[in-house]
């Protein structure tokens, strides 16, 4: 899979205050790409397209560079303390994506350039915080690898990261565009995760994806460059022979990575769930989508604020919940198995 090349860029008039916004806005315009102005991401306007359909896939491929005003941290558990703003958006097209409801009717993608202020705000958490570690995640409202090959902000986040003593950094790709990330001076402080799944889902339900064999083939490059690494196996679907579809993901992944790199090892589970909402927006957009979305075949689990989703029924999720973790205790018997949900 080629690396992603957005098709419409817009910039806001003070991203080019900035070294990096410079920098981008000189690199789309030698590559020909369209480029236009806007006073502020909420003011992102005429995505082309004859339809809703179509104005949302080419805002996929839409990327906003601006300013990220807003320094104040979101939490992020149960991963990390805070959710580092790298990027917002992404360009797969995963059917059950929570961003599908999250960002709404603004499914572009954003980077921002003023990471010098982003990093200041990081070490005020920190000092806070001090003398216990902070975790940041970068991934939570996108896919920073996706998107790093044009910006390298992420690197520039593990350096920073790689020199604090209170710092660590989490992020999770479905991405396999991982080379320039393997020399960055990390030192430890930067958990490398990757979603994966088995190779049914992912060709069935995430599109616009690395493949199952080159996530699994980066992963192993990740280990060898020394990276703390993890997995999110996620969202995990009952589908036809899925006992052996999982199976084959945790025997490839067993034999692709160095025997050191099995030692401190994570992994996260998530279930498949779908709230009512996100039904109808996947529906819209996918309508050809074969994601299974019965909710007389659900359990009803509230959420936090009122709201609830619908997930596996109890003896199903068990079953997902033992199979799996006899996988994980078969394969990598040293990792942990940070939750399942």
């Amino acid at each position: 899979m080629k690396p992603f090349k957005p098709q419409l860029i817009y910039i806001e008039p003070g991203a080019l205050e900035y070294p990096l916004g410079r920098e981008l806005k000189d690199k789309f315009e030698k590559e020909g790409v369209e480029i236009r102005e806007t006073t502020s991401h909420n003011q992102v306007r005429n995505i082309p397209g004859d339809n809703e359909l179509q104005q949302y896939r080419n805002a996929k491929s839409t990327l906003v560079i601006g300013v990220r005003k807003t320094l104040k941290f979101d939490t992020s558990k149960p991963s990390a303390e805070y959710a580092i703003p790298l990027a917002t958006g992404c360009m797969g097209h995963c059917h059950y994506c929570y961003l599908q409801t999250t960002l709404g009717n603004k499914p572009y993608i954003r980077t921002y350039v003023n990471l010098e202020e982003i990093f200041d705000s990081a070490d005020k958490y920190m000092k806070e915080r001090s003398p216990d570690i902070t975790r940041f995640e970068a991934a939570c409202t996108s896919d920073v690898v996706g998107l790093d090959h044009l910006t390298h902000s992420l690197k520039k986040t593990i350096e920073y990261m790689g020199q604090t003593d209170l710092g660590r950094l989490r992020f999770v790709t479905k991405y396999h565009h991982v080379d320039h990330l393997l020399d960055a001076k990390h030192n430890g402080n930067t958990r490398f995760r990757f979603s994966v799944n088995s190779d049914h889902v992912i060709k069935q339900f995430e599109p616009g994806t690395s493949s199952f064999l080159e996530r699994i083939e980066a992963a192993g490059k990740v280990a060898k460059a020394d990276y703390p690494l993890g997995f999110i196996v996620a969202p995990l679907i009952l589908h036809d022979k899925w006992k052996e579809g999982y199976y084959d993901l945790f025997e490839r992944l067993e034999a692709i990575l160095p025997h050191y790199a099995k030692k401190d090892l994570t992994f996260e589970l998530i279930q498949h769930r779908f709230t009512k909402t996100a039904k109808n927006i996947i529906q819209k957009r996918y309508p050809k989508s074969k994601l299974e979305m019965n909710e007389e075949e659900r359990k009803y689990k509230w959420g936090r604020y009122g709201r609830g989703k619908y997930v596996y029924k109890n003896e199903q999720a068990d079953d997902l919940k033992e199979t799996i973790q006899t996988y994980i205790d078969r394969f990598f018997p040293e990792a942990k198995l940070e939750y399942f949900t």
